[in-house]
């Protein structure tokens, strides 16, 4: 099992930067051995999908990653296992970014479809994000 809390939503003006973390508390596998993703909904819409992040490969190259077209070029998932927190950096918002963000992690082998909600077992309770034009 893990526990997932998200911080660092609020409110910002289009066109800034806000950086939300999730922090993992694991019990059982350690943190690394999950895949990370971030959704989001907004008011009166469906959770979707913002980013997906895999393992940290043994190496030390960058993880893979994956992003919702909305996003892509403007958002940033990474992970620091040792902290056991992943970030999500949220560049140019837009008043469209304005949602709740929740973080999802799911042990990497079950991660089948990074977009898809049902390949997550565990999420965080959520932290507001409200972009003003």
């Amino acid at each position: 099992q893990i526990q997932l809390v998200e911080t660092g939503g609020g409110l910002v003006l289009a066109g800034n930067t806000l950086t939300l973390s999730c922090l993992a508390s694991p019990s059982g596998r350690p943190f690394r051995t999950y895949a990370v993703g971030w959704f989001r909904q907004a008011p009166g819409k469906e959770r979707e999908f913002v980013a997906f992040i895999t393992l940290s490969p043994p190496n030390g190259s960058p993880a893979n990653t994956k992003y919702a077209d909305s996003v892509k070029g403007r958002f940033e998932i990474s992970r620091d296992d040792s902290k056991k927190t992943n970030y999500l950096r949220m560049n140019s918002l837009k008043p469209e970014d304005t949602a709740a963000y929740y973080c999802a992690a799911g042990l990497a082998h079950t991660v089948v479809v990074p977009a898809g909600e049902r390949s997550y077992d565990y999420w965080g309770p959520g932290t507001q994000v409200t972009v003003s034009a």
